[in-house]
């Protein structure tokens, strides 16, 4: 174990943060933070609808989230180019890079344009159906615009004012980049979304799969054990979950099953998130009755965050780096996705079909809001199990830090 965790500490980690600190890695994860909470009001909004169920007067406020969480691509479209180049040092040309995004976003969903200059567009290609293709768009004209900024028509010193040299630079890579966007959607008539779900099915797929599921969760406990977050992995992960839930609602609409276990709601506000990723809420409890004192503190510390599925203090304060812990919470990571998978595959429980992306909702509550009263039998299940896992480690621990507080 001690061998591992070197190697983690040494090796991997640094790699790791290579990685996320790069500028494309880091722009994507910054564009998605920064319109979380359009996310956030579609989840809140899921509240508002189940009232609906119950008092039919209420008012439709679905277009509200048509039209925040509904234009998420349209976002991503703007913010990826324009954090590419603020990360680059390239300030003044992050606006119209964005601006250039978003142009190149629209034309390649191939809108439909009437002869009397009406224009019409897939309203579901606009929202996170499309975030996939607004992370290339936003990519490639990040690409293009950084690459041309290396050049000038106009030498240091110029007496031109600084906005008319940005605007006559600018013009060359713009021109380029919705050339390339009219060559494919108007000469080689490509409608790029479907081009770029083709592509990505097979990953798709394989995120959906049995064995996709139970490894995505497994990586991110993993790397958790090890102090580093599981939100770097965010930029890859939510693409994913966004469709997968997206995909959902729409066969519920059209009546439908759900087929996509793999999302963030099954995650965090369904069944694995108990506490926090990696289920720690259980071994919060359990520290509420050690013998050790320091163990109780941290228990008492911890758990108003775990109930609020806040798990860094518990995750920090006594996990990470710790192999009695690390282990039971290895140990979670596998077994509880593989109950979860196929119980909500086997029928028995409700696939969630509905955004609800408010994290920090206590399990139970958030687990009844998206799968009923037998989503709430699983927790149950899943609990129990979390708890035996958590258990004869958290003896052992306990045991551990009593004798060395006895001063044995």
């Amino acid at each position: 174990m001690n061998k591992l965790i070197n190697w983690m500490n040494e090796k991997f980690a640094p790699k790791l943060n290579k990685f996320t600190e790069n500028v494309w890695v880091a722009s994507i994860s910054e564009a998605i933070m920064i319109i979380l909470p359009m996310i956030l009001v579609g989840s809140l909004l899921t509240l508002f609808s189940i009232l609906n169920d119950f008092i039919s007067w209420l008012p439709d406020l679905s277009p509200i989230t048509t039209f925040s969480f509904g234009l998420f691509g349209m976002f991503i479209s703007f913010l990826t180019p324009y954090y590419i180049m603020e990360k680059k040092g390239y300030d003044t040309s992050k606006i119209i890079a964005g601006a250039t995004g978003l142009s190149l976003f629209l034309m390649l969903l191939s809108p439909t344009i009437s002869d009397d200059g009406n224009i019409s567009f897939i309203l579901e290609r606009l929202g996170p159906s499309g975030m996939m293709n607004a992370l290339i768009v936003g990519m490639f004209v990040g690409f293009v615009m950084s690459i041309f900024k290396r050049f000038s028509f106009f030498k240091k010193g110029s007496e031109l004012p600084e906005f008319i040299i940005e605007w006559v630079d600018s013009l060359i890579p713009i021109t380029l980049i919705l050339f390339v966007g009219w060559v494919v959607n108007y000469q080689l008539q490509m409608d790029m979304f479907d081009v770029i779900l083709g592509i990505l099915q097979p990953l798709t797929l394989i995120s959906q799969s049995f064995a996709g599921f139970v490894i995505t969760n497994f990586i991110l406990v993993f790397l958790y054990s090890f102090g580093m977050s599981p939100w770097v992995l965010m930029p890859i992960l939510m693409p994913i979950w966004l469709q997968a839930i997206n995909e959902n609602a729409s066969l519920v609409e059209q009546g439908l099953d759900p087929e996509n276990i793999n999302t963030f709601e099954t995650f965090f506000s369904g069944w694995l998130g108990v506490g926090g990723l990696g289920a720690t809420l259980p071994l919060v409890i359990l520290l509420l009755f050690a013998k050790s004192s320091r163990l109780k503190a941290i228990g008492k510390t911890t758990l108003v965050p775990s109930l609020f599925n806040i798990n860094e203090p518990i995750v920090y304060g006594a996990v990470a780096f710790n192999p009695i812990l690390m282990i039971p919470f290895w140990l979670n990571a596998l077994l509880s996705p593989i109950i979860v998978y196929l119980t909500l595959n086997s029928g028995l429980v409700p696939i969630p079909s509905m955004l609800f992306q408010l994290w920090y909702t206590p399990l139970g509550i958030s687990t009844y809001i998206i799968s009923g009263i037998t989503g709430l039998m699983l927790l149950a299940v899943v609990l129990a199990t979390m708890f035996l896992i958590w258990f004869p480690f958290f003896k052992v621990y306990d045991k551990q830090e009593w004798n060395k507080e006895q001063g044995k």
